[in-house]
């Protein structure tokens, strides 16, 4: 801002009632104010005070500049120290967005907790299946599940998930057990927003395309489907781990399971994270550290 010092200087001057006095409060020379102020005198093209030997008075010019201008100090002072207390301590808004059922289940009583600990969060929390751009909607977190592909953000590893390739009793009685990978063809496959299934086979992870009979983008809905024997469905250990143990559902394929996949902490790249991301991101790893799985 080409005039900022030489208005500083200017409102210092009618402030202080001196042009000795505004360099004192400033921390200069008092000919150094002078100039200042004559200079932006001539940029401004009007005469701003007028000065004697005892005092110094405004023009009709000045005293209306001094009204405009008398609070910019202060203002940027406000602002230099918000950006501050901004850069170190977790306040302002919060954009995060994870999976639907993941999110009610155990995200969002998290960060209710998180929020009473960190009364100057305004958290904007979106459950969705939808992929989201982080960037274009303007999101600072994502909460995302499986193998991260996309090295455009960052991310952490929040925990770990195993998915089940499962069916109902009552499916396997009328349609047999699958034994192999290929025999998956001629079962009836019920699929998420993915086509295909993940599996390990001879120690490397195999990904199996899927022409699935019924698709739906929601977890809760393709575990009805199997519970009702519609079909086989590949699922996260949250979803299924209550069935698998009473016996309501069978695991199948168990020496092809997949070990793992992830579930990540993602957000953009910045130069460096803001108190509130990393305060978030630190929470919630904490939060997870005694549960590496769901299972």
């Amino acid at each position: 801002m080409k005039n900022w010092e030489a208005m500083e200087a200017f409102v210092e001057v009618v402030r202080q009632g001196s042009f000795s006095g505004a360099a004192s409060k400033l921390g200069v020379s008092a000919s150094h104010i002078s100039r200042l102020v004559s200079q932006l005198e001539t940029d401004l093209g009007t005469t701003l005070l007028f000065r004697t030997t005892r005092r110094i008075r405004l023009s009709e010019s000045g005293e209306l500049y001094y009204q405009h201008c008398r609070d910019l100090p202060s203002a940027l002072s406000s602002a230099e120290e918000v950006i501050s207390s901004l850069n170190q301590a977790p306040i302002g808004s919060f954009k995060m967005t994870c999976a639907t059922t993941f999110g009610e289940r155990y995200i969002a009583p998290l960060m209710n907790d998180f929020l009473l600990t960190h009364p100057k969060i305004e958290l904007d929390f979106h459950l969705t299946n939808r992929p989201v751009n982080l960037i274009e909607e303007g999101y600072d977190l994502a909460i995302r599940m499986g193998s991260m592909k996309d090295s455009s953000h960052l991310s952490r590893r929040l925990c770990n998930r195993v998915e089940y390739l499962c069916a109902s009793r009552e499916y396997i009685d009328q349609h047999g057990m699958p034994h192999t990978l290929a025999e998956l063809n001629k079962h009836r496959c019920l699929t998420g927003s993915k086509n295909h299934w993940e599996f390990q086979q001879n120690g490397q992870r195999k990904e199996v395309k899927i022409h699935g009979q019924h698709r739906s983008n929601s977890g809760v809905a393709l575990l009805d489907a199997v519970r009702k024997g519609l079909g086989i469905a590949q699922l996260p250990d949250y979803y299924v781990k209550d069935d698998l143990a009473s016996g309501k559902l069978i695991a199948l394929l168990p020496q092809y399971q997949y070990p793992y996949s992830g579930v990540w902490l993602v957000y953009p790249k910045a130069r460096q994270a803001s108190p509130k991301l990393a305060a978030v991101c630190d929470y919630l790893i904490h939060c997870f550290a005694d549960n590496t799985t769901f299972a």
